[in-house]
């Protein structure tokens, strides 16, 4: 008979998600889905607000990347403004981008997937959590405490707190850099890069122990797609778009990010209140690409920090040409990323002109269309919005990071089914492994609901003595 393996809650990620797996008569594996079941309507309720309370608004989608959103966000008002926001508020905001980046990333690695990196995936799961990590290596524990508390403290020097900030505005930045911000967080990023370092050292020492999961871990082909700079490095706050194939083709380059929708098209499925993008050109459900670290690294020609460089060059030599194709390596990357993000944050500080006073530009409305792209730490992060007359949004669109990896996802977690999971003599780490390639993502689930879908639904209303008295289901 056809059984139905249901995963739920997927844990360690952020939001609410499961995995369905669907076996066959012999307990093999016919089919595996990622189901986000949670639905919040953000595009909908946005409708009707001022566009200047959208970065206040969408930064409530998530209380982890709130900065992502305000990133995008503002640049969309930036360009529903027709304005260029001065320099030195371009430094400013790509300082709060590369804090995010680091805090982010320390996180994932440190509090999400070091469990399994440290413990086995065939552990304990009552101890295989950041508790377990504590236990076994307190040093390595201590060290993504010191360095996400380093990440959010930089924002909150910078915006006057870590979550939710309004520094940021339409126009550039609230207020200028004094010199003593300034030095609060120079003083930060030297500890931060030791530690950025030493647990890059580490982990380089682990991945030679998981060639097994890399070898199965999402490594079938997809596309890339990321910003990058004109010179075609690595890029977080602007830039072009590029999408490179799993061979390491350049599809695309150079793309105005205004020019989004000529690439991405998006698909809804009746299983997940997420949506699926896809290369449009290549169609759905071809046109699967992905998004993130992994997919930014693969299309930088260099990084453009020393350490970072060097980092990048290890990095490529994880596979003999091409693209580095497992999912696996996201964790790598996010370890590259951050070493880049603090020596970057020190460049752009010691920047003379970081100290100026003029971050604003100022103007009202000038066009009732306005799209604002940047990298969040989990990928490309795409804001869209029209106004009316009166300023008023009529229509919202957000493509989340999350929402670009869907189709890979999926594609992922039945890849490592089809190596891991049998049927017949089920075992906790075989489904483990298929949450860990999804914790390889760092999914953003609460960004990432978007799609109203018809997703089975079952309602219960009970006495008081807790009997069921009706019942209402869908699906």
């Amino acid at each position: 008979m056809s059984r139905t393996i249901t995963i739920e809650p997927v844990t360690r990620i952020e939001g609410h998600a499961r995995i369905t797996l669907q076996l066959g008569d012999q307990g093999e594996v016919e089919d595996a889905r990622f189901h986000l079941t949670q639905f919040r309507g953000f595009e909908k309720f946005c409708e009707g607000r001022p566009y200047r309370e959208m970065p206040a608004l969408t930064a409530r989608t998530c209380g982890i990347c709130p900065v992502s959103h305000v990133l995008a966000s503002n640049k969309a008002c930036d360009h529903l403004l027709s304005v260029t926001i001065p320099p030195t508020a371009e430094k400013l905001r790509r300082i709060m981008n590369l804090a995010q980046i680091t805090q982010s990333h320390a996180l994932s690695f440190f509090h999400l997937s070091s469990p399994d990196l440290l413990l086995g995936w065939d552990s304990d799961p009552a101890t295989r959590n950041i508790f377990g990590v504590m236990r076994q290596d307190p040093a390595l524990a201590k060290d993504g405490i010191r360095l996400r508390q380093i990440g959010q403290m930089v924002i909150e020097i910078l915006a006057g707190k870590k979550i939710h900030p309004t520094w940021v505005v339409p126009g550039g930045v609230a207020e200028a850099l004094t010199p003593e911000k300034r030095e609060a967080i120079l003083k930060l990023l030297p500890e931060g890069l030791e530690i950025a370092k030493r647990t890059y050292g580490f982990f380089k020492t682990l991945v030679p122990k998981f060639k097994t999961e890399a070898s199965n871990f999402g490594t079938r082909p997809t596309m890339f797609m990321s910003l990058v700079t004109p010179k075609g490095n690595l890029e977080h706050y602007d830039g072009f778009l590029r999408i490179k194939d799993a061979q390491g083709r350049i599809v695309e380059d150079m793309v105005p990010t205004v020019d989004y929708q000529r690439l991405v098209g998006e698909a809804v499925e009746d299983f997940s209140y997420m949506k699926f993008p896809y290369y449009k050109p290549m169609g759905y459900p071809k046109g699967v690409y992905r998004v993130g670290p992994l997919a930014r690294l693969n299309n930088a020609e260099a990084c453009g920090t020393p350490y970072a460089d060097v980092a990048l060059a290890e990095f490529h030599m994880l596979q003999e040409y091409g693209p580095i194709t497992s999912s696996f390596h996201y964790h790598y990357a996010r370890l590259v990323e951050i070493i880049f993000a603090l020596e970057m944050m020190e460049r752009l500080l010691k920047d003379p002109d970081i100290l100026d006073h003029r971050v604003r530009a100022r103007a009202r409305s000038n066009r009732d269309e306005g799209i604002g792209v940047s990298e969040a730490p989990r990928g490309t992060l795409m804001h869209h919005y029209r106004i009316d007359d009166d300023g008023l949004i009529t229509w919202v669109n957000l493509i989340i990071a999350t929402g670009h990896n869907n189709l890979a996802m999926n594609q992922a977690i039945r890849q490592v089914a089809d190596a891991y999971v049998d049927g017949n003599h089920l075992q906790e780490g075989m489904l483990n492994r298929v949450e860990a390639v999804i914790r390889c993502y760092d999914p953003c689930l609460s960004c990432a609901s978007h799609a109203f879908g018809q997703m089975p639904l079952l309602i219960e209303l009970k006495d008081a003595a807790g009997q069921v008295v009706d019942r209402l289901t869908r699906g």
